[in-house]
C-alpha cells in the first residue's frame, strides 16, 4: 500500500484573511496543520483569475494548452453568447484518473466529469458552489443512498442572492452550516471505510460565504457600514470548516499526507459592477459618441454616497429601472411598477407596433438565458458597435468586432491594432472619483494582430483587471460618468491561494517555495507515488524524501 493522501480543497479561501484570523486566534485547526507541516502561498493567472482555477487543478495544464477560460462562451460568427457549464475533458483528464492501480475517492469536486479511470467513487454537485455538472455518481446508486443517508445539500444553486436581502443572507447562512456538517459526516465514513491512495472533497462552503457576506466581515468594504445585527457570517462559517477539517483528519491513517489547499482566494468585489455593467456602458459611449443608456453625469462632479437602500430585491431589476429613454414616463414607470406589469405592458406595445422595441424603447429588461448580466442587454447593439463587452464571472472581456470574423464586423484587419490601443489608452484613463485614481490595472492583449485565430485563444481580444478596490462609478473625460449603481456581490476573486502538506518526511514547520495553482496536481501524484503526465504545466512543490511503503 502506498502513502495515502488525504486532499481537502477550500475553494476562493484567501491566504492573506486566512493568516489574519489565524493571529487573531482562530482556525486553531489550519493553525496547528501548518506548524506541524510545510506551507507556502500559490498563484494564478492575473486574468480569467475566477473562471480558470478548477480546470486547471483537475487537468494539471494551463488555459493556452486546454483552450477553456470560462463557463461564458462566445460563438464566433453569431453575436451569441451562451453558458456552457465545464470544460469536457476530452483531451486532458481529472488527473486523479488513474486507473486500477489506485483506489481513489472524489466527493463534491466542482467543474469536473466522472471519469471511467477512477478504481473508487466518485460523487459529483453534491454541495458545490457553482457545480458546473450534473448532480450524479459513480457507481450511479451512490448519490442517492448518499441524500438518502445523509440528506442533501441546503445551499446548493442557492447561494445567489443580493446583499440587501437580509433573509437570503440569514438562510444562506445556515445552509452553510448544516452543509458542513454533513459534509464532514460523509467524508469521515468514506474515510472509515477503507485506506484509499486518494481522498478528494472541496470545501464550497468558503467560495458561497466569500461572495455574500464579505462586507458583514471586513472594514474596508464600502457597505460595511450596513452590517447591522447580522454579525460575521463568513468568520463562522471559516470556523466550521477549520472545525470539520480537524474532524476529518481525525481519521486519517498515521502514514498519510495531509494536504490543504486554496487554488484562489478573495477579496473586495471590484469585477462585477465594472466588467458587467460599466464596461459594456462605457464601450457603448464610445461606439456611439454623444449617446448613453445608464444616465450620464459630469465627470469631476461630486459624486453622490453609494446606494445603500436599492428598492428591487434583484440587483439586474435595480439596474434596469435607471436605464436612460428619452422619454421620461417610461423610466418611471419602470422605476416603480411592478415587474409582472412591466412585462404586461411591454408585450403590450410590441404588439400594437407589430414588431420588436429597439432596447430603448422597453418597459421591461431583455429576456433569455444570460439576461441577469447586464452586458447582454446591449447585445443587439454589437454588430453596430466597433467594440463590447463579452459576458463576464471576473475580469472585463472585449471582443473587436472584426470584419472578416464577425457576421457585420466594422472594424478592418488594418485597423484591429489601432483600436486596440485606443481603447486601451482610454480604458487607463478611466476613474474613480471616489478615490481620485485609476480603475484600470492592466490591459492585456490576448492576440497579436488581427489574423491571430487560434482556437484555443480566449474569446476577448482585450482583457481589463480591475485595480483592487471596489467601484460602483467612472469618470472618463471623453464619455462622462457612468454610475453610482447599487453594488453586487460585496466579495470576488483573487489570483493567490495557499498549500500545506504534513506527512511523513515532511519537515515540521518548514516552507515551501512559491508555486502556481497548476502545481497542485503534481504535487499530489508526487505524494501518492504516481506517475506524474509529461503534459502538465506544474511541477511538484514537495519532493517525497523517503520510501513510500
Amino acid at each position: 500500500m502506498k502513502n495515502p493522501v488525504i486532499a481537502l480543497g477550500l475553494d476562493a479561501a484567501d491566504p492573506v484573511l486566512i493568516d489574519k484570523w489565524i493571529s487573531q486566534g482562530y482556525l486553531q485547526n489550519l493553525k496547528t496543520l501548518r506548524e506541524q507541516g510545510a506551507y507556502g502561498r500559490l498563484t494564478h493567472l492575473e486574468y480569467y483569475k475566477a473562471e480558470t482555477p478548477w480546470t486547471t487543478f483537475l487537468t494539471g495544464c494551463l488555459p493556452e494548452k486546454t483552450g477553456y477560460w470560462a463557463p461564458l462562451k462566445y460563438y464566433e460568427g453569431t453575436y451569441n453568447a451562451e453558458y456552457v457549464q465545464a470544460y469536457d475533458f476530452e483531451e486532458y483528464q481529472p488527473f486523479y484518473g488513474l486507473g486500477d492501480d489506485y483506489r481513489v475517492a472524489v466527493f463534491d469536486m466542482p467543474q469536473s466529469v466522472l471519469s471511467e479511470k477512477v478504481n473508487g467513487l466518485q460523487v459529483l454537485a453534491w454541495g458545490a458552489h457553482s457545480p458546473q455538472t450534473p448532480s450524479h455518481s459513480r457507481p450511479v446508486s451512490l448519490f442517492k443512498d448518499i441524500i438518502k443517508e445523509y440528506g442533501e445539500h441546503p445551499a446548493l444553486h442557492k447561494d445567489h442572492g443580493d446583499w440587501w436581502d437580509k433573509g437570503y443572507i440569514n438562510r444562506l447562512k445556515e445552509a452553510l452550516q448544516i452543509g458542513i456538517k454533513r459534509r464532514s459526516t460523509i467524508c469521515r465514513d468514506w474515510l472509515k471505510q477503507e485506506k484509499w491512495n486518494l481522498f478528494l472533497t472541496i470545501f464550497g462552503e468558503t467560495h458561497s460565504a466569500g461572495h455574500d457576506f464579505w462586507y458583514l466581515s471586513q472594514e474596508d468594504h464600502p457597505l460595511y457600514s450596513q452590517k447591522q445585527e447580522i454579525g460575521d457570517p463568513m468568520l463562522e462559517t471559516f470556523e466550521s470548516v477549520d472545525r470539520a477539517i480537524g474532524e476529518i483528519l481525525a481519521e486519517a491513517p498515521e502514514d498519510a499526507y495531509l494536504v490543504v489547499f486554496a487554488a484562489h482566494g478573495s477579496d473586495n468585489n471590484t469585477t462585477d459592477v465594472p466588467s458587467m455593467l460599466l464596461l459594456p456602458e462605457f464601450l457603448y459611449r464610445y461606439s456611439f459618441p454623444g449617446k448613453f443608456l445608464l444616465p450620464q453625469g459630469k465627470s469631476g462632479a461630486v459624486v453622490p454616497p453609494p446606494v445603500t437602500s436599492p428598492q428591487r430585491m434583484n440587483w439586474q431589476e435595480e439596474i434596469w429601472r435607471e436605464m436612460y429613454h428619452p422619454n421620461p414616463i417610461k423610466p418611471l414607470l419602470r422605476r416603480w411598477g411592478s415587474n409582472n406589469f412591466n412585462s404586461q405592458l411591454d408585450r403590450v406595445v410590441r404588439k400594437l407596433q407589430g414588431k420588436e422595441d429597439s432596447l430603448l424603447s422597453r418597459f421591461s429588461r431583455p429576456r433569455g438565458p444570460l439576461v441577469w448580466q447586464p452586458v447582454m442587454w446591449y447585445q443587439e447593439l454589437w454588430p453596430q458597435m466597433k467594440a463590447f463587452a463579452l459576458p463576464s464571472f471576473s475580469e472585463g472581456y472585449i471582443r473587436i468586432n472584426l470584419e472578416g470574423r464577425e457576421p457585420g464586423g466594422i472594424v478592418a484587419p488594418s485597423e484591429y491594432n489601432a483600436v486596440c490601443q485606443d481603447l486601451t489608452e482610454q480604458l487607463y484613463e478611466l476613474k474613480n472619483p471616489r478615490t481620485g485614481e485609476s480603475v484600470v490595472k492592466n490591459v492585456v492583449h490576448t492576440r497579436q494582430s488581427a489574423s491571430d485565430r487560434d482556437p484555443k485563444l480566449p474569446d476577448a481580444d482585450l482583457v481589463v483587471v480591475w485595480k483592487d478596490q471596489p467601484a460602483d462609478v467612472i469618470d472618463s473625460s471623453k464619455f462622462g460618468r457612468i454610475g453610482p449603481v447599487p453594488y453586487r456581490r460585496t466579495g470576488s476573486h483573487r489570483s493567490r491561494g495557499f498549500l500545506t502538506v504534513k506527512g511523513p518526511g515532511i519537515e515540521v514547520g518548514s516552507t515551501l517555495p512559491e508555486g502556481r495553482a497548476v502545481d497542485l496536481p503534481p504535487t499530489i501524484l508526487e505524494l501518492m507515488g504516481a506517475p506524474i503526465p509529461e503534459y502538465m504545466d506544474g511541477k511538484p512543490l514537495v519532493k517525497v524524501s523517503i520510501p513510500v511503503s
